[in-house]
């Protein structure tokens, strides 16, 4: 029998044992350390998109907030924001909407999808009015209406310029037909202000759609954009239904406009301070 004995000592393995441990904890990546960029498709790490925001790889111009877009634009303090307050009434009631403002103005720090006020570029004073994506996609609603409105008002009252910088998914459902008149009501004002030959500057950010497009983004005296930016009035796939047409790729691209003569010239995100400031020397400003 002793052919049979142990003579090797042994481990005992306890099944539980390994049910017991803890994974091993995986590498976690912070949301927002990389980026896609919507125009050349390449995934690109945050901080190579610098402060402007802009993809090293194609030039796309990604979308910024107000706050963003004043920082890169004005001379440091000269903003002074008016027409703050006006709330909407919401004229149809819609469900939750009033809930969905709350926590829009508390995630993005706006009373609403447009920021007005008074500014000084590179030297120049300029009523000045951007609106911004992040707040219900720049939505054009009544106190959108009201706020360009007035900031129009107020210019042609103080002689000056407007700079606007305008981006819109379109008119905000919540407010049907009443978001609607608001491009009657603005464009009135436009005109107004022009008709006093004073001037007027729209620069068109990705995206400009809609009502926006149809009406006081396209009524300025000189029409820029910025680089691929979307601009349009009715999505692909309604115009290619209405005129039965396969449209090409870019026919929304801000160069495909520049190109048919809708948009007077392309600047860059990092020029664009400069430009502002000589066109509104130009037209009026002190030189």
């Amino acid at each position: 029998m002793a052919l049979f004995s142990k003579k090797d000592k042994y481990i005992r393995i306890n099944p539980n044992r390994a049910s017991r441990e803890k994974p091993q904890a995986k590498p976690e990546v912070p949301d927002e350390l990389f980026s896609k960029c919507p125009g050349c498709k390449h995934t690109i790490y945050q901080k190579d998109l610098g402060d402007d925001h802009v993809c090293p790889n194609c030039g796309y111009t990604f979308r910024i907030s107000a706050f963003e877009r004043l920082h890169l634009t004005v001379d440091e303090g000269s903003f002074e924001e008016l027409f703050t307050g006006i709330e909407t009434k919401d004229p149809l009631n819609f469900p939750n909407y009033r809930d969905k403002l709350a926590a829009t103005r508390q995630k993005t720090g706006l009373d609403e999808a447009v920021l007005t006020g008074t500014a000084v570029i590179k030297g120049q004073k300029t009523a000045l009015g951007i609106m911004d994506s992040n707040f219900i996609m720049a939505s054009m609603g009544t106190v959108v209406g009201e706020k360009i409105t007035r900031l129009f008002e107020y210019a042609l009252e103080e002689e000056l310029p407007v700079t606007l910088f305008t981006a819109s998914g379109g008119a905000r459902m919540q407010e049907g037909i009443m978001s609607l008149m608001q491009m009657a009501k603005i464009s009135a004002a436009v005109q107004k202000h022009s008709q006093a030959g004073l001037f007027y500057l729209t620069v068109l950010t990705d995206p400009t759609t809609g009502g926006v497009t149809a009406s006081f983004a396209m009524e300025g005296d000189i029409i820029l954009a910025e680089t691929q930016a979307l601009v349009g009035f009715a999505g692909r796939r309604v115009i290619e239904s209405t005129v039965r047409e396969k449209l090409p790729d870019d026919f929304q691209k801000a160069e495909f406009l520049l190109e048919h003569g809708f948009v007077d010239a392309i600047v860059k995100r990092g020029d664009l301070r400069a430009t502002i400031g000589s066109l509104l020397a130009f037209h009026g400003g002190e030189v």
